[in-house]
């Protein structure tokens, strides 16, 4: 079963992309998407259609900042009928929570965590997607900054934004977005705040108007049921750079118990060993091709303590050592393979 997002992923997609002297419409054809999407943000659509339609873009107008110049255009608003249960929690970190537990009506490909480490937050943001999807995670982190922002407005002060992906060639937009450091070849993707901040009062909010978003969710059809799997993988994606991704963690961060997980696995013939060599494989071919992170750093990445122990799983899972497919994916490589291609004759059919 494919995973949905709301189309309200692609407001400000035809803006951006017209001030890039781009045609927004033929883009969306080419994805596979209608054009009347935009204007019907509740529709479901496909969610790997959706990032694969940024990521063109990005590459055709040569905007390594498209996602993120539509970010900057989004409003609270864009969450539908969940922006007036977030608009109304008493904190930061509640409207966060609220989030998460509502993701499933938004982007089932997106996944978020809070983590606390001391007088910080560590707000993780992973899209559980089968490739790297540089735009989508642009856009995801740069509308979570947004939201922070819209709530605490000038009180909004981030210490630092991360990514896993490299910088872009001209990193401007992001320094005027981010009004903080930021991190490029990071060990995670997301945000990290103080967290004082994020328990500071929000004082538009109203617990009845809360109360009725509450029931206005509730009354809403749910056609879909939550995919097990593709809630276990989201949890990956976020508990492996902090190597809590164990089958025990994965449950109690579901709210489940470790044997529920096991047997609601067992009913889709799955196991958790399967699931995480899956995620790491996803992972591990990002991470191991960038070459701006050392396998050490990897290896830790993919929730391993020892780099031996990564490089055996890697060669079973690769047929080879990680050292040798770095070089082998390397641009330098790909470019030799195609230079020693032959081309065909004239009279080739």
């Amino acid at each position: 079963m494919a995973a949905l997002v709301r189309a309200a992923a692609l407001t400000n997609f035809s803006e951006v992309a017209q001030e890039l002297g781009f045609d927004p419409g033929a883009a969306l054809r080419r994805a596979g998407l209608r054009a009347e999407l935009i204007r019907q943000p509740d529709q479901l659509i496909e969610a790997d259609r959706v990032a694969r339609l940024f990521e063109d873009a990005a590459r055709e107008t040569g905007c390594e900042s498209f996602g993120l110049r539509m970010a900057a255009r989004r409003q609270l608003s864009n969450f539908g009928v969940v922006s007036l249960l977030l608009m109304h929690q008493p904190t930061l970190r509640q409207v966060l929570l609220t989030l998460i537990d509502h993701l499933h009506l938004l982007n089932e490909r997106l996944a978020i965590e809070v983590e606390d480490v001391g007088n910080l937050v560590v707000l993780r943001e992973e899209l559980v997607l089968p490739v790297a999807a540089r735009q989508s995670i642009e856009l995801a982190i740069g509308v979570l900054y947004r939201l922070g922002e819209g709530l605490l407005q000038e009180r909004w002060r981030p210490t630092s934004v991360s990514f896993t992906h490299p910088p872009p060639a001209n990193p401007a937009f992001h320094r005027r977005f981010f009004k903080c450091r930021i991190e490029f070849n990071g060990a995670f993707n997301g945000l990290v705040c103080r967290a004082a901040d994020l328990d500071v009062a929000n004082s538009a909010a109203d617990p009845v108007l809360a109360e009725y978003a509450k029931k206005m969710i509730a009354a809403l059809p749910d056609d879909r049921q939550r995919s097990i799997d593709q809630e276990v993988r989201k949890a990956i994606y976020l508990m492996l750079p902090t190597g809590r991704a164990t089958c025990k963690s994965v449950a109690s961060g579901l709210g489940i118990s470790m044997r529920t997980l096991q047997r609601e696995l067992d009913g889709c013939g799955l196991t958790f060993k399967a699931l995480i060599s899956e995620v790491r494989q996803e992972l591990a071919r990002r991470y191991v091709a960038n070459t701006h992170h050392s396998l050490g750093e990897v290896a830790a990445m993919l929730g391993y303590t020892t780099h031996s122990a990564f490089t055996r799983w890697f060669g079973t899972q690769f047929g080879c050592s990680p050292e040798t497919w770095r070089t082998r994916s390397s641009p330098s490589a790909s470019r030799a393979v195609r230079q020693r291609r032959p081309h065909a004759g004239r009279g080739a059919a």
